[in-house]
């Protein structure tokens, strides 16, 4: 009888951020599917092993994480964007020394479906070059991280977000507008005010969907937008929506006939659902998400042009959106095959 390949997965879970959750649940069914144990890094292992049904082990606890990947053969580390110091230096090299303690003990370790970089700081830049040749197979989700790696001498392929992979619920639109918000240093109060207005002018006899994908970043500006709402209309019905499950967003999106999202994985899966969608633009790869889709794409300075975007978002195909969507799968064979060897 064959032994179980062991796999430890290093990323930002247990934050209760959707995207992460939802990229490390399409990995977990995937990896059970092969039959392979798992052990999950997480900042809330109870919660992690009651939703996914894993062992995990907390993400600051060093001693058991060595421990994990001593008795392990594979790190999977990813997806999301892991390798990067926009966020901050210390958590690249958090990342960063999970990795190496797993090339340490001669592991193969996998970066999987990650956005690579930006890397400001020149240490933290040479020390990922450096653990980036080590590894065994690199997928990255975006061609900028592609270029990027390549650059500094070591092989990666281009794969799309695992989401994109994650089954759905019939599509039954129900009247709703959803807006998905995250607090973010150039969203300021007058384009949160003007985007407000031209919700309550244009969708006055919808219901209004304010959606909080993770409390700690999304929750205080969505009960500003709300405020802000409801003094431009206030008759306009709305609800704002938290601490939903991965399964519990999905089931809400299935019922939205309108999305204006700014995080990545909100306008993904608006998209999957066929949902005509604006996207708000925080990052590159909500601009990317946009372009590849023909959707209208704010930024987050650009009062003047949102009655314009609006109108656009308004005439999107739904139908065009869904079989644009539908092209776009997420091949694990690498992936399964770097596990394996």
């Amino acid at each position: 009888m064959d032994k179980k390949i062991k796999a430890a997965i290093s990323g930002y879970y247990g934050f209760d951020n959707f995207g992460d959750e939802a990229i490390l649940s399409s990995l977990v069914s995937e990896l059970k599917k092969n039959d392979i144990d798992i052990t999950v890094f997480s900042k809330n292992p109870p919660k992690t092993s009651e939703n996914l049904g894993v062992m995990s082990v907390n993400t600051f606890d060093i001693k058991k994480i060595l421990e994990v990947l001593k008795n392990t053969d594979v790190l999977i580390s990813g997806g999301g964007s892991l390798l990067q110091d926009a966020t901050s230096l210390k958590s690249l090299l958090y990342y960063l020394f999970v990795i190496s303690a797993a090339l340490h003990y001669k592991k193969r370790v996998i970066i999987f479906a990650q956005g690579i970089g930006p890397i400001k700081n020149l240490f933290g830049r040479l020390l990922t070059k450096s653990v980036l040749k080590k590894c065994t197979y690199i997928t990255v989700r975006d061609e900028k991280s592609l270029f990027r790696v390549r650059g500094w001498g070591a092989k990666a392929d281009l794969v799309n977000d695992p989401v994109w992979g994650m089954p759905l619920y019939p599509a039954i639109p129900m009247g709703r507008v959803g807006i998905q918000l995250r607090d973010w240093k150039s969203l300021n109060g007058k384009y949160l005010f003007t985007l407000a207005r031209q919700v309550a002018m244009n969708f006055s006899d919808k219901e209004i969907y304010i959606y909080s994908f993770q409390d700690a970043l999304d929750l205080e500006i969505c009960k500003k937008f709300e405020g802000n709402l409801k003094l431009a209309n206030p008759a306009i019905k709305s609800k704002i929506i938290s601490g939903l499950s991965i399964d519990g967003v999905l089931k809400s999106f299935s019922n939205l006939d309108y999305l204006i999202g700014m995080r990545y994985h909100a306008c993904l899966l608006a998209l999957k659902y066929g949902i005509k969608t604006l996207a708000l633009s925080y990052d590159e790869k909500v601009e990317k998400l946009a372009k590849r889709f023909e959707i209208p794409c704010s930024n987050l300075n650009d009062t003047q042009c949102l009655e314009e975007k609006i109108d656009k978002l308004k005439k999107l195909d739904p139908k065009e959106l869904k079989t644009k969507a539908e092209a776009v799968i997420f091949d694990f064979s690498g992936t399964l095959k770097a596990i394996k060897s």
